[in-house]
């Protein structure tokens, strides 16, 4: 069943089950020594996903849910979450580095299970927003809490769904439009419909003094895609996955993101997938035509006035 604009999820069902996905790819990555995220198996244990938990713990093998040959798996899933953490913290570590103008504002955007905000080593004085559904801060915030986990920055949580007014919610939990921001979208866009990602890029640019950066993956080919995840989850459906992950996304005809922010003011680069995979020492993404997220890139963007 396709997704509709105002449908409605938790973090084990619909498009919420992806952030706990994510959660799973980066805990057996932390377990694969290629990041460190010592917060993701716990939080996806909690969310008590049979399935992802016995992935984040390494307790299954490729070899038990993966079509053997095809493009895309769990495998696949977990090389690409390990290159894009290293690269979304490297890009975090970069704009607390920059000194002129000082970033020390940081919005991640449909946050999830997302722990960046206790595990990076934040500048002084910096301050983390995450948004996204109140249920969604509420678990993650007790679960944290109850693995005795503090904050390496000071972090303000704005409980909304970015389908309603988070701008105006942004602004109530202290976000300061004078000062310049280093924004995240990661895993973000590709599940928005198109006219709903042109309206974000719209309103982070209005939020956005200058020098502010946005890190955002991009995704293409949507139908491919699409196929490529469905035919990968069956047999995820069955070792207890119940989940059509090629529905989750809204297909059809999209702005290119980054051409998008060049068109208001925002000076950007492109990075291809398997140039962070090749960064990273793991297996390149096939380039044939027809196979997923082969053309995806991720894009940093300054803001330059």
């Amino acid at each position: 069943m396709g997704r509709t604009e105002n449908d409605t999820w938790d973090l084990a069902t619909s498009v919420g089950a992806t952030a706990t996905m994510v959660a799973a790819g980066r805990a057996r990555a932390t377990r694969d020594a290629l990041i460190d995220d010592p917060f993701a198996e716990p939080l996806v244990a909690a969310v008590g996903v049979d399935f992802m938990t016995r992935w984040a713990r390494g307790e299954l093998d490729s070899a038990d849910v993966d079509v053997p040959g095809a493009p895309w798996g769990m495998q696949r899933m977990t090389d690409m979450l390990a290159a894009r953490t290293r690269y979304i913290d490297a890009f975090f570590a970069e704009a607390g580095a920059e000194e002129d103008p000082a970033i020390r504002q940081v919005v991640i955007l449909a946050s999830g299970l997302d722990a960046r905000a206790y595990r990076l080593p934040w500048p002084a004085g910096t301050t983390v927003f995450e948004i996204d559904q109140p249920e969604v801060i509420e678990f993650k915030t007790t679960t944290i809490a109850e693995l005795g986990a503090r904050p390496t920055a000071e972090v303000r949580f704005v409980p909304i769904d970015l389908r309603n007014d988070w701008p105006a919610a942004l602004a109530d939990a202290g976000f300061d439009t004078g000062r310049p921001t280093a924004w995240a979208a990661e895993g973000l866009l590709g599940f928005l419909p198109p006219e709903a990602q042109d309206r974000l890029l719209d309103q982070i640019s209005a939020l956005s003094a200058d020098g502010s950066r946005l890190v955002a993956e991009v995704f293409q080919n949507s139908g491919t895609n699409g196929d490529a995840l469905n035919a990968a989850s069956e047999k995820w459906r069955a070792n207890g996955l119940d989940i059509a992950l090629g529905d989750l996304g809204f297909p059809g005809e999209r702005n290119d993101a980054a051409t998008f922010l060049e068109e208001r003011g925002w000076r950007t680069v492109r990075t291809p997938l398997n140039q962070l995979l090749g960064d990273a020492g793991l297996p390149l993404q096939s380039d044939a035509p027809d196979a997923p997220f082969a053309t995806n890139y991720y894009c940093i963007a300054v803001k330059s006035g």
